[in-house]
């Protein structure tokens, strides 16, 4: 049975739209959404069997790989981290919502197939309304992970009607939410305290400390 496409508008995402896709996320779906970068695929952060299957369309095997996810806002961040110094509280208050994943110690919140072997996690706060309305819908964090292209030039697909052509019999739902970006967020390694960027991507740190 072929994803169902819907279009929702960053603006303003249609509420209606949003709690049907949450409906279907809780019944274990796996969505493609855009973010402020990337599009991106996931599912419940809750739903080990929904994220198994994330993992196999992607490819990989989850405890071999880094999975991040996506909080409403900041102050959903320290349900999931250990501490957050306050240095770093003051950059991802300035930072987020933006084009940023930080990777910080995970606690015991985090279910053990996103943290297992590896002690840390990767969330992100997307500046774009459908991920967060989805979020915060759904009461919890959605796994993100980005949708790749197999062009040699251009590492990410853009184009949603594009996107659902190749995913429409892997995933449940696709969300047209216009053309994305096809730079990847920077990742920011907070675990030892400090802000150390360990992908430049689309957010530029050095306005920010």
């Amino acid at each position: 049975m072929a994803a169902e496409l819907i279009r929702l508008y960053p603006e303003n995402p249609d509420e209606r739209k949003i709690i049907e896709v949450v409906k279907a996320i809780r019944n274990g779906a796996v969505v493609i959404y855009p973010t402020d970068t990337v599009y991106g695929i996931g599912c419940d952060f809750n739903n080990a069997k929904a994220i198994d299957r994330v993992c196999r369309i992607k490819g990989v095997k989850a405890n071999k790989t880094r999975l991040s996810f996506i909080c409403y806002d900041i102050s959903d961040i320290s349900a999931y981290t250990r501490s957050i110094p306050t240095p770093v509280f003051k950059v991802l208050k300035k930072t987020l919502p933006g084009p940023f994943t930080f990777l910080f110690p995970a606690n015991n919140q985090v279910p053990k197939i996103i943290s297992a072997k590896k002690k840390t996690v990767g969330i992100r706060i997307p500046d774009n309304n459908i991920p967060r309305a989805i979020v915060k819908e759904l009461g919890n964090p959605i796994i993100t992970t980005s949708v790749l292209d197999d062009d040699e030039v251009l590492e990410y697909t853009t184009d949603p009607e594009l996107i659902y052509e190749k995913y429409a019999n892997l995933v449940d739902i696709v969300i047209d939410g216009g053309y994305g970006n096809n730079v990847a967020s920077t990742v920011v390694d907070t675990t030892n305290g400090e802000l150390e960027v360990i992908r430049e991507g689309l957010g530029d740190l050095s306005q920010y400390v």
